[in-house]
């Protein structure tokens, strides 16, 4: 890991070298919403309230590196039939996985994996599994008007076995289990905006890596 650091640390321009040693020399300092860049001192002088400390610069960097190697291995895109969907806040990146009619990532009201999701999920795990200092909540979600297989297995169940399938697959591929911190399932009371609650979309797991876990690596 040494090793690692110096050979990213040489390959970066000057502004991420002089974060990076900022976080190191004032590692209470917190991140500027929006950016790398950390509070200034005259900021803190100044009495202006921070927000609660989420990571330094370096560990922005790798979020936002594994935003990158993720959006190429996964190759989402924005065609209406897209499968995968990520977005990169202050201090967490959101990875949506839906299960479409025409490219299914489970059977049909099972949690079973088809091929491609259980490629998708592998691929997934793949990349977290680098990165051992993102704390990892899963979360299932139905369409509204799904229809349940049985009396006694509705769209809770189904949505909260789906994320719990998603994490037996990611600790099947290496994985830290002590990384996964939440695993929830929400039916369809979370539909995605500018959908309908109708729309297929909103069937999907949801896996967010977060900034700040204080799990020993």
């Amino acid at each position: 890991m040494a090793l690692f650091l110096v050979l990213w640390l040489t390959s970066q321009d000057t502004k991420i070298k002089e974060a990076v040693e900022r976080s190191f020399r004032h590692p209470w300092q917190s991140l500027k919403p929006g950016g790398m860049g950390l509070i200034s001192q005259s900021e803190l002088s100044a009495g202006k309230p921070s927000p609660a400390p989420k990571g330094n610069a370096l560990e922005y960097e790798w979020l936002r590196r594994l935003n990158q190697d993720l959006s190429k291995a996964l190759q989402p895109d924005d065609s209406e039939n897209k499968s995968v969907e990520l977005e990169l806040l202050n201090d967490q990146l959101s990875i949506s996985i839906f299960d479409r009619s025409g490219k299914p990532i489970f059977e049909r009201e099972s949690t079973k994996f088809t091929e491609y999701g259980n490629w998708v999920f592998s691929t997934l795990a793949w990349q977290i599994r680098r990165y051992k200092s993102f704390s990892i909540e899963l979360e299932g979600h139905t369409e509204r008007g799904h229809v349940a297989p049985r009396p006694d297995y509705g769209k809770w169940e189904l949505s909260a076995d789906r994320a719990n399938a998603a994490r037996r697959k990611l600790i099947f591929n290496d994985v830290r289990e002590e990384q996964i911190r939440k695993v929830s399932g929400y039916a369809d009371t979370m539909p995605l905006k500018n959908h309908a609650p109708e729309e297929e979309i909103n069937r999907r797991v949801t896996v967010m890596l977060r900034l700040g876990n204080d799990k020993n690596s």
